[in-house]
């Protein structure tokens, strides 16, 4: 244990419960753990901040000695995670992980524990280790991104969420609401390694987390752990079609269901007519200007996990 004190900077949003779910005295045994570790702790409430942005450069101030540069700890679930990730991956500043989400895939495939104070201690005993960022345009994601049928779920799921709580059923039940009421199919240009094929399709998904790909039962999920493009595409919108997917998809058999195809590549490039494409990246919904390419970017994060964690 080094005698100089490091900065620790722990970004969170209320929203995710970070004191609620985990009551003040969790909170203040955290600060005490982390403390005795020689950091000097500062926390930082996303909505305290008029952007993200604004935000990060504030933390990064404190980060910024060679030599000493301390950890950034992102608190919440993977969408708080992929927003720190995005100016971390700029820097040489390690990212700590308290995972406070629904599914934790980041923390999960990481091998970082759900609980909370034995996650603290990973990020002050742990090692430092590279994982793949992949990239749409410029916006990352670390778990996943898709468009279509995809970010509908999300936005049905959020508000289920906030009428019954964060459970994992919701993201079922959103799914199955969504087939009912709002199917819808993209014509797309996909381009892959410089093929371009024509698509009609109601969900394309990409995915950057082999732990859940794996859950899937996708083999494209060593090709993820390996830093290549990994995706998925739906060739038929008939409601068929879907309900069968969606069946698979909660028996975690994805790739058993009918007209679904994955694939993998180095670089995949999306072509549209439309001003922009409405996408889901890690759970929160953003419009992107086609062409939308999606990459791979190999190391590009450092992140403190277990000593014995396995690379992703």
């Amino acid at each position: 244990m080094s005698n100089q004190t490091q900065p620790l900077s722990i970004i969170y949003n209320q929203n995710s419960g970070f004191h609620a779910a985990n009551k003040d005295e969790i909170y203040e045994e955290l600060i005490r753990l982390l403390t005795s570790y020689g950091y000097e702790i500062q926390s930082f409430e996303m909505s305290q901040f008029p952007n993200f942005e604004i935000l990060m450069q504030k933390v990064l101030l404190r980060h910024q000695e060679a030599g000493n540069l301390g950890v950034v700890v992102a608190a919440g679930g993977d969408g708080t995670l992929n927003a720190v990730a995005g100016y971390l991956m700029k820097t040489q500043v390690p990212m700590g992980i308290l995972p406070l989400g629904t599914f934790n895939y980041v923390a999960r495939v990481l091998g970082i524990p759900l609980d909370i104070l034995d996650a603290a201690k990973v990020i002050a005993e742990g090692t430092e280790r590279p994982i793949h960022t992949a990239l749409i345009n410029d916006q990352i994601y670390l778990n996943n991104a898709s468009l279509g049928l995809y970010p509908l779920f999300i936005q049905k799921r959020e508000l289920y969420n906030r009428h019954f709580g964060r459970f994992p059923l919701n993201a079922y039940t959103s799914g199955l609401d969504v087939l009912i009421r709002d199917r819808k199919e993209l014509k797309l240009q996909i381009e892959v390694d410089g093929v371009k094929y024509p698509v009609k399709t109601p969900l394309i998904f990409f995915g950057n987390n082999q732990l859940q790909l794996a859950d899937l039962n996708l083999k494209i999920a060593e090709s993820a752990a390996q830093g290549r493009v990994a995706g998925v595409v739906v060739a038929k919108s008939d409601k068929l079609t879907l309900f069968k997917m969606l069946w698979q998809l909660v028996k975690g058999n994805l790739e058993k269901a009918p007209d679904v195809y994955s694939f993998d590549a180095d670089q995949v490039v999306i072509h549209s007519n439309r001003k922009k494409l409405t996408v889901a990246v890690d759970g929160e919904i953003v419009e992107i200007k086609p062409p939308l390419q999606i990459r791979v970017q190999k190391n590009a994060l450092k992140v403190r996990v277990p000593h014995a964690a396995a690379s992703v």
